[in-house]
Formats: C-alpha cells, structure tokens, sequence
C-alpha cells in the first residue's frame, strides 16, 4: 500500500526546517538542475524547456510545488489540484518512473549541500520527496501516454505571431481529448536537440487535430518557420486536467492572449451541442489584430441561446467602449455565484481574475497555464 503520510519524526523535522528551505529553495533548484544536467545532459537537451532553464521559471516552479507539497503534508491533505497538473505535464513530455530517482540524488544534495543540513533532516526531506514522487508515479500510470507521427494538413495565420496547424496522424484513428486540454509537439533543433512544448487543441475533427502557436521561443519559432504543409511532426497524446466538466449551471470562460485556444475549444463544444446553460465569454488582448480566434469567438457565442462576450483591449484600434478598455475586469459583468469558471492566461492575469471571482464569491475556479505553474 502507498505510504501518504509523514512519519512523526519526520513531520517534526519538516516543519521546524521549511521555512528555511522554502527561504533558499529557489538557490537549491538552480544548484539542483545544474548538477543533474551535469551528470544527465540528454535530459536539459531533450526533455527538460531550456527557454525555462534558462529564463529561472522552471526552478521557481518547482520551488513552489516542494514547498506546497511539504506544507500539505504538515496540514494532513495533500494538494491534489497541483498534484494532478504536474502528473498530466509529466505524461505530455514521457518522463518516466526511473527519473524520479535521478532527480531525488540531485535535489537532496543540493538541499544538503545549501542548507548544511543534518542526517535526519535530509531523511526526513527525502520522505516528502518519495510521498510526492510515489503519488505522481501513481496517477501518470493511469494516464494516456505516448507519441504518434502526424502530417501537417492544413495551416492558417490567425494573426501575424498565431499559426494554428491541423495535423492527422500517420497510423491510427485521432487519440480522444476533451475541450481544454493540450497535446505536446517534439521537434528537432537546428543543434540536434529534440526539444518539446505543449500547446493547447483549438479545435477536432473526427481524423485530425488542430493546434495553435504564438511566436514565442526556440520551438515555437521552428514550428512558425520550418513546418509547412506535407511535413510531419511527432505529437502526443492529449494531456491536462483542466477541462469542461458536465453541469448545467453557469460557465466563465476567460482567457488573455494566446490563453484563448482551449477557451474556444470549450466555446466550440458548448455551441456544438447547443448548450441551453449560461455562458460569459471574457477575453483581453493588446488590440483587434492581436486577438486569435476574434471571428470564432463572435460566432460562437451567437450560437448559444444563452451566450455573451466581453472583449477588452489595452490599445484599441479606432473607437471602443471606454468601459472595455484596459486590462480585463469582470466588475461591470454579473458573474453569479454558481459559475464554473475556466481561466488561461499569463500568470498576473490569472492572478487577477481569480481575486476578482473570489470577491464576488465564485469558488469554483479552474486554470490553466501555458509553461511553469507560477500563480502560487
């Protein structure tokens, strides 16, 4: 049976030292990842985001998850939401059970080496890692894994830095998906590295899959760039946890940016069925031509009995409403209480939103994020 809790000893020993490594955690990931892609370089070159690596994102990240999961433990839950979402990042890009172990040599000699720390602080660090590796371990194993080449059939300029792809796979039917959720593309470098990212289904048809990329980053420019018509990438299965659950209460679907792919997705599923619920579609973006998908979302919501849009631009193109003008804000739009919210976006923007949903009493909260999950 897997073990979920800490030992006595160790939940002493945990809590008197988590403020000191929560304080130093971001100077132990840097020491950690440096040390691992040292001694395992194929992981920086083919698994790990070197954009992230590189730009600090990765090691807060996984900063913020350690510390979270740690002070679960103390408080007798473990933090499923946050447990789920890595457990889905981590199918997406095929880590596998033997690199836990890897990466559990490495953090506790940095936690070791930073801190200074005694014996039985450092078993007692070990047992928070192997709790959440084994509760990673044993959700990625129910998890949908696993690449497939596709052909590219189609590719639209949604604008002048959004390319969306329609690719079908090679061998075998379309894998299923929900609305929301996202599949990871691998592409070969020009320095031969085998980099991946993850971009969120804008659509699907019954043979193919649809994806759209902003311009933004090494794999995303190749994607821009390189991949034509004809061409084949290697994609993976879909993956994420954020999705459109059943109900027939009222929905919020808000997004900023590049965040509106899986919104329209969700958008798209709800106009397919006619959906009979209420649904407020709230989007931001810096003007009329940076906003992917402005004529899907207009359409969409005219299909829905029920349905509204509140768009937001921080510079408009010619006239716009004053009140929509800025950063988004839900404070002129009824939201009720009962809604299911979805957010994607960047992370001051998700921040904001969610404290503007929790003000007017909506708990029921969903995000998704598009690189290391900083909004904690």
């Amino acid at each position: 049976m897997r073990k979920t809790m800490l030992s006595p000893k160790s939940t002493e020993l945990v809590e008197a030292s988590l403020p000191a490594v929560a304080a130093a955690i971001g100077e132990i990931s840097k020491l950690f990842y440096a040390r691992m892609f040292e001694e395992h370089p194929v992981l920086q070159r083919d698994l790990f985001n070197r954009g992230n690596q590189a730009n600090g994102t990765q090691p807060q990240a996984l900063a913020g998850s350690v510390a979270a999961f740690a002070a679960g433990l103390l408080a007798g839950r473990t933090p499923d939401a946050m447990v789920r979402r890595i457990a889905h990042k981590h199918v997406s890009v095929g880590v596998t059970p033997g690199q836990y172990a890897v990466v559990h040599k490495h953090l506790l000699g940095a936690v070791a080496e930073v801190l200074q720390v005694s014996e039985d602080v450092a078993e007692a660090w070990s047992e928070v890692y192997w709790l959440m590796a084994d509760t990673l371990i044993g959700m990625e194993r129910f998890l949908p894994r696993g690449w497939e080449e596709h052909r590219v059939i189609a590719r639209f300029q949604e604008t002048d830095d959004v390319v969306t792809f329609v690719v079908r796979p090679l061998n075998g039917p379309v894998p299923p998906s929900s609305p929301g959720q996202y599949v990871s593309v691998q592409v070969e470098l020009a320095d031969g590295a085998r980099q991946i990212r993850q971009y969120s289904l804008s659509g699907r048809t019954d043979d193919a899959v649809q994806f759209s990329v902003k311009r933004d980053g090494e794999v995303s420019n190749h994607l821009h760039d390189e991949v034509s018509v004809g061409n084949v990438v290697n994609v993976s299965r879909p993956s994420g946890d954020v999705t459109l659950l059943p109900g027939d209460g009222p929905v919020l679907l808000a997004s900023a940016g590049i965040g509106c792919t899986p919104m329209v997705a969700m958008l798209a599923e709800l106009a397919a069925v006619g959906s009979p619920r209420q649904v407020i579609a709230v989007h931001g973006d810096r003007d009329q031509f940076t906003h992917p998908f402005r004529a899907d979302l207009a359409q969409l919501v005219g299909k829905l009995d029920r349905g509204q849009a509140h768009v937001f631009y921080e510079r408009p193109v010619g006239e716009w409403p004053a009140e929509r003008t800025g950063y988004v804000d839900l404070a002129g739009i009824e939201v009720p209480q009962d809604t299911t919210a979805y957010l994607c976006g960047p992370t001051p923007f998700l921040q904001a939103v969610r404290a503007q949903l929790l003000a007017a009493g909506v708990a029921d909260i969903h995000y998704e994020v598009f690189g290391p999950d900083l909004t904690r």
